[in-house]
């Protein structure tokens, strides 16, 4: 199961017809203009069984990607425990099923019954399928407090994950923060 995780999350955000769903929340008496510096969340503070943790090439990358687009945003990363906020990533797989039903067509439709159909008048596929989740947590380090928190949702593809599309989930997630007034 820990080998299927990791896989999973290694496919999380590779190319495919898919696109990423964003959602963001914040603290909205919060004032995000004093944040300046930025640190990763220690060992201590991190989740073990976070699926992220379990799996350390995607957690490598990702925390480039956020770096970068922290950077690139104005923000500076500390040196030590010295820092206006902590970043923390998180991510998780969940399994899904999509139902669709065909049914006749033509001028044959009838009802509910039509012996070239069936007695229910059509076909009904079930596929399963996998979405990833990645969470990204900014909290106020002063006060131990969430501050903002974006999430990127996708299906999960059978490619390997590249540096350049984590990259661009972890942008697109990161847009909205720090949010405006």
């Amino acid at each position: 199961m820990k080998k299927f995780l990791a896989m999973a999350l290694l496919v999380l955000f590779a190319a495919g017809c898919s696109t990423v769903s964003v959602k963001t929340d914040f603290d909205h008496e919060y004032d995000f203009s004093g944040l300046k510096t930025y640190r990763w969340a220690s060992g201590q503070e991190v989740n073990p069984d976070d699926a992220l943790a379990k799996s350390p090439l995607v957690l490598k990358r990702v925390k480039k990607a956020v770096d970068k687009a922290l950077q690139a945003k104005g923000f500076q990363i500390a040196q030590g425990e010295d820092s206006d906020m902590v970043v923390m990533v998180h991510a998780g797989i969940q399994q899904k099923m999509r139902v669709d039903q065909t049914g006749p067509v033509g001028p044959y439709r009838r009802g509910w019954y039509n012996p070239w159909w069936g007695a229910y008048g059509g076909t009904t596929y079930v596929s399963y399928y996998e979405t990833g989740t990645l969470v990204v947590d900014i909290v106020d380090w002063k006060t131990k407090q969430l501050a903002w928190r974006g999430m990127g949702t996708k299906i999960v593809e059978d490619s390997p994950a590249s540096q350049e599309k984590i990259d661009e989930v972890v942008a697109k997630i990161l847009e909205g923060f720090p949010p405006q007034k």
